[in-house]
């Protein structure tokens, strides 16, 4: 399996390639070249699996037993979910008429991050002991990844992690368990701003290719593909627990309410309905509402501000992983996603071409939610994005958290 960067102009990497790099050298983020197919036959053999057991399908296809035999790769995934607190790791609960909770939160620190940050770090360890080599991970948080990318390396003797919180915009919690380990490898640093504006000087170092190379700086945001990788699970896991048979033609489809703030977990699900899976994508913001806008109207474009809610974690201006979102999009156009980086980044300001646009509806990742600014739900239109109609029925519906 190879990794392409969305904007075209950078080396092609294996995983390895992409685990250890932040940004591409372009300035991209690297997705699979090819997305596997899925048919019918797979997705019945892979809805009898647990949650572990389908994250280990999942890396089997993105990574290749010449990086990762089969056995080790158990191995790691099986080290990496040992510490959950729940036996299942991802528990899916049932609510009333159809209404599903996916808990993803049974991880040392209670963000659904863990699921897959462990496992990116036993692959980043897995590597970096074959090699005898050292990293340093440059992480910026808005909460959650913070603590959980401490949790996940903290103590290892091949990797420092340096961690760049915004002071006053995490939650206590958070902030507590990043402040609080004492483990020599663990350095965090409070800075003035918010998360966006941390984005900005660690895409700058990255860009800087020879610094990055001399120093073995690496990124374990969700900019890094095996975070991505990982979270499709997620999808997975919530479609065959709430499909109501596999046994129909076509398959019946399963409605995935994603919260989310740098779209991490959005590509994912992009990334698993491109792969055949049959789930249609509701989209959960707070009053950040970029993707809100660029759903809805096209509109890519910054606020004013970030407007300060409780769901601290997803106040973000500046969701990078629409990137990736775009190029599928596009048809894994690197050239027409460029374009429009290049465009954002010099304006931040960007009004999506219609025929990009208008490929929303028939990606089925149309329906949005808009979340008020106390972090509650207070509306949820799960309509058309382009104006159609209203979808009411909850049949079969994950909230993927």
């Amino acid at each position: 399996m190879w990794y392409v960067s969305t904007r075209g102009m950078a080396p092609r990497v294996n995983f390895e390639g992409a685990l250890f790099s932040g940004y591409a050298s372009d300035g991209g983020l690297f997705m699979p070249e090819e997305l596997p197919q899925l048919d019918k036959e797979t997705l019945c053999q892979w809805s009898k699996l647990s949650y572990p057991g389908l994250v280990k399908e999942l890396c089997t296809l993105f990574i290749g037993p010449e990086l990762i035999p089969r056995d080790d790769l158990n191995d790691l995934i099986d080290r990496a979910f040992s510490r959950f607190h729940h036996k299942e790791v991802v528990h899916l609960s049932r609510l009333k008429n159809g209404l599903n909770v996916l808990e993803l939160w049974h991880g040392v620190t209670y963000a659904f991050k863990d699921l897959s940050l462990c496992c990116t770090a036993q692959f980043l360890q897995y590597f970096l002991g074959k090699r005898e080599k050292h990293v340093t991970v440059v992480v910026g948080t808005s909460g959650d990844t913070g603590s959980a990318a401490i949790e996940s390396v903290q103590g290892a003797k091949n990797v420092d992690i340096i961690v760049l919180l915004p002071k006053g915009h995490c939650s206590k919690i958070q902030e507590l368990q990043m402040t609080t380990v004492l483990k020599e490898n663990v350095h965090v640093f409070g800075v003035e701003g918010n998360s966006d504006e941390l984005d900005e000087p660690i895409k700058a170092v990255f860009a800087d290719v020879a610094f990055v190379k001399k120093h073995h700086l690496m990124s374990l945001n969700s900019i890094n593909w095996s975070r991505v990788l990982v979270q499709m699970a997620h999808h997975f896991f919530a479609y065959f627990r709430c499909a109501s048979s596999l046994d129909t033609r076509p398959l019946p489809a399963v409605e995935v309410v994603v919260p989310t703030g740098a779209a991490g977990n959005l590509a994912a699900g992009c990334i698993a309905q491109k792969m055949g899976l049959p789930i249609r994508l509701v989209v959960a913001v707070n009053r950040n509402d970029i993707i809100h806008r660029t759903v809805q109207h096209g509109d890519f474009s910054l606020s004013e501000a970030v407007k300060p809610t409780l769901a601290s974690a997803m106040d973000i201006q500046v969701p990078y992983n629409m990137e990736r979102i775009f190029w599928l999009l596009s048809g894994s156009d690197s050239q027409v996603t460029r374009v429009l980086m290049e465009q954002f980044e010099r304006t931040q300001s960007l009004k999506l071409p219609q025929e990009l646009h208008s490929k929303w509806g028939r990606q089925e990742c149309e329906q949005m939610a808009l979340m008020g600014c106390d972090g509650w739900c207070v509306e949820l239109c799960v309509g058309c994005g382009l104006g159609g109609g209203c979808v009411t029925d909850t049949q079969g519906t994950a909230s993927d958290r």
